[in-house]
């Protein structure tokens, strides 16, 4: 967690000095949002698109919702395709297509791993408008969902989806620097669908869209044989310590998954989408004979130098029946 992170979590009093410069931020934001978003559905649009973001910083879990509703969709008869930022990637060229065999290097930890979980076509470009114009020409999709690109007025969407940290929520309710929100609270207004993960707070249970998303642990799953274990009871010998390596916006989630092993957790975070290399485990201290757990996005990124001793933690999502359907009943309806 960074220093700004610190603060915005313990809310610091000196944080009031940066109010002027969030004001300034709202207003370039909103004069940004005016210029660049699209007034009507572009005539290249000729199916819904779907965005999933959230409106502040870190990591809120947009990214196992999307690979949640992506793949139900595909159950339900549809035919979803992805538009994904890359954040992390580096591509020669842009739009890319991205394949289970891409380079994390090139396409981004979260595009590979939607790619590989969901079996959706994917596109990934800093330009989202055109990583739609691309997976339209190219792929046979009836919907497309956006991975993050709330804030990327140049798309048009015909459905928003705003994910919330139930923890978190929107830190001290500014917005950046002093906050850390990318738009006021105001903006989940506008939004079609919110969806809090974790606990409901009571600040949200007024509003009429707000659904819960749960994220339930299922299976230890090791990076180098592909064993499985259940993560409820001991699945480790007893004695062991479980070394728990993240890299993401809100790591706190994670380990507070794994406390619910009877082993003691030691913590190693690193900034959010870091590129592991085999050094980086040495050079924090990470015992090689010991586990170490990590999350599947984190995990993609590590198959290259997995030892026998690197577990990834595999989630499922756990969302209303009725959000399901106000989305299929959306979508249906923008078909027509």
């Amino acid at each position: 967690m960074s220093f700004l992170e610190r603060a915005w979590s313990k809310r610091a009093g000196w944080l009031i000095l940066l109010w002027p410069l969030s004001l300034l931020f709202r207003c370039l934001a909103l004069l940004r949002k005016k210029m660049q978003q699209p007034q009507r559905r572009p005539a290249s649009h000729t199916v819904p698109v779907v965005v999933i973001g959230n409106i502040a910083v870190g990591g809120t879990g947009k990214t196992p919702l999307l690979i949640t509703l992506a793949n139900y969709l595909r159950q339900q008869g549809y035919k979803p395709g992805v538009i994904s930022r890359g954040y992390g990637g580096q591509a020669s060229q842009y739009p890319l297509a991205v394949t289970v065999d891409c380079a994390v290097a090139q396409c981004g930890d979260e595009a590979l791993l939607i790619a590989e979980k969901t079996s959706c076509p994917v596109v990934v470009d800093p330009d989202r408008e055109s990583a739609l114009r691309f997976l339209l020409a190219n792929e046979d999709v009836d919907v497309v969902l956006s991975d993050d690109g709330l804030q990327h007025y140049r798309l048009h969407r015909d459905i928003e989806v705003v994910v919330i940290d139930g923890q978190r929520l929107f830190g001290n309710g500014f917005c950046l620097p002093a906050g850390p929100l990318r738009e006021p609270v105001s903006r989940l207004c506008q939004a079609d669908f919110l969806v809090v993960n974790g606990a409901p707070s009571e600040h949200l249970q007024a509003l009429a869209t707000a659904t819960v998303m749960e994220l339930r642990a299922t299976f230890l799953v090791n990076l180098s044989s592909g064993e499985k274990r259940p993560f409820a009871g001991a699945p480790f010998k007893m004695g062991a310590k479980v070394q728990a390596i993240a890299a993401l916006g809100n790591p706190d989630r994670f380990y507070q998954l794994l406390q619910q092993l009877p082993y003691p957790i030691e913590q190693f975070s690193f900034p959010d989408h870091h590129v592991f290399t085999e050094k980086d485990f040495a050079q924090r201290g990470v015992n090689a004979q010991q586990p170490v757990v990590m999350t599947e996005k984190d995990a993609v990124k590590c198959r290259q130098f997995a030892g026998a001793n690197l577990w990834y933690l595999a989630v499922e999502v756990q969302l209303a029946k009725q959000f399901r359907d106000g989305i299929t009943a959306r979508i249906d309806a923008l078909a027509k």
